[in-house]
């Protein structure tokens, strides 16, 4: 019973990088276009601008799993960027500074990084897909 989901790894790790690549797109349409929210967008040559290209631009492509390592590997570093530059310095806590989701964001991005896309994804249908590595598997 010790992995009862093991069977459905790839379909439940698909399922994941597609929310999550969904849900960073729809922080960039928040910042670019104010939805969903109230209609406020930021200034798109800000930094908050450059930051809600980057959320759409990678998420939208994590999400369809294309070029997915470099995706999520920039998308990581945006998130690590958010956190110290706008999280940290109201206390390190992740908890007390509003940087939980930058911190998730940006370790789950770097999982995806590693990982690459997997099953249902453009870079599997086109064979750039990850391969399983033979040296890292545990018997």
């Amino acid at each position: 019973m010790d992995r009862f989901l093991g069977p459905y790894s790839p379909q439940l790790y698909a399922i994941l990088r597609i929310v999550a690549g969904l849900m960073f797109a729809m922080h960039g349409t928040q910042k670019l276009f104010g939805w969903p929210g109230d209609g406020n967008t930021v200034e798109i040559a800000s930094l908050m601008g450059f930051a809600g290209i980057v959320e759409l631009v990678t998420g939208l492509m994590i999400a369809f799993g294309f070029l997915t390592g470099w995706a999520a590997f920039i998308a990581s570093g945006q998130m690590a960027a958010a956190f110290f530059m706008a999280h940290m310095p109201e206390g390190w806590n992740p908890l007390l500074n509003n940087g939980e989701k930058a911190l998730l964001y940006c370790f789950l991005f770097l999982y995806m990084a590693a990982r690459g896309s997997g099953i249902w994804s453009i870079d599997g249908a086109t064979g750039r897909g990850s391969q399983p590595n033979s040296r890292s598997r545990h018997t």
